[in-house]
């Protein structure tokens, strides 16, 4: 049954005449319903496609990018694309796709700021998954174990392209090390600092109280949310990383509850 037509003839009609103008506007609608068959599932599905394709392109394009801002390609660096390849299960069409981008961002012509905007544009500025997106572009800066002044000068260009803050952008980086940290930190010697990274990983001081702790715990949750990030436009090989991260929110906060439970 197709009802857009009625739909848009309503709401257009009562925008136009109110009640008299809704009216006009719904038997238009049904005329029109009758007579055309527009598939709105079906444009929907490959506006989804299409930006999930150009956050994809543009994932690997400026992640080559910042690999070469030092000016050599590191052999950690390309490890780092191999196995987010490897980890995102991606075909062989994807990636070839993938290393195509890859090689394109590293072109001494690539111009960062325009992937940055039509990046942007397909996803409709939503904050969440672009946060995301810096953050697979900051763990492909580290991969070789240092952020290059040039490759953290690049972040700064893509952040404030996609409409995040410096500051943001210097908490995230301070979170995505802790969260690397938080997983190496496993030893008993080693739980106090485990306990200072999680809290960090949070973006919330030891100082901070429970109420703050469980606050930016939910708000870390619900932005790093697999099915949500998806639905916004992530690319489904991506939600692992996007579950992966929501785990690491999930054990950080659970850490921190139970020492304090413990110390009263």
């Amino acid at each position: 049954m197709r009802i857009w037509g009625k739909v848009i003839g309503f709401l257009l009609g009562f925008m136009a005449g109110r009640v008299i103008g809704a009216l006009i506007g719904l038997w238009l609608g049904h005329k029109i319903d009758k007579g055309v068959n527009f598939d709105f599932e079906a444009l929907s599905n490959k506006n989804e496609q299409q930006r999930q394709h150009i956050f994809f392109d543009a994932t690997y394009s400026i992640m080559g990018h910042i690999a070469k801002a030092s000016g050599r390609v590191s052999e950690e660096e390309i490890a780092f694309a191999n196995a987010s390849m490897q980890r995102w299960g991606l075909n062989d069409e994807a990636k070839r796709r993938a290393q195509s981008a890859f090689a394109e961002g590293k072109q001494a012509d690539f111009d960062v700021e325009a992937k940055v905007r039509q990046l942007r544009v397909a996803s409709f500025g939503r904050h969440d998954l672009l946060q995301m997106f810096v953050e697979i572009q900051i763990q492909a800066a580290f991969a070789d174990g240092d952020l290059h002044p040039q490759e953290r000068a690049i972040l700064h260009r893509v952040a404030k392209g996609l409409g995040i803050s410096s500051r943001e952008l210097d908490q995230l980086l301070d979170r995505i090390i802790a969260g690397e940290q938080f997983h190496q930190q496993q030893s008993p010697a080693q739980q106090k600092q485990q306990l200072s990274n999680a809290y960090r990983l949070l973006g919330v001081s030891e100082q901070s109280d429970m109420r703050e702790v469980k606050k930016a715990y939910r708000k870390l949750m619900s932005q790093h949310h697999p099915d949500k990030l998806v639905a916004k436009g992530l690319p489904p090989e991506l939600m692992q990383d996007a579950k992966q991260k929501a785990q690491d929110i999930q054990a950080a906060y659970e850490l921190i509850a139970k020492r304090r439970a413990a110390n009263g």
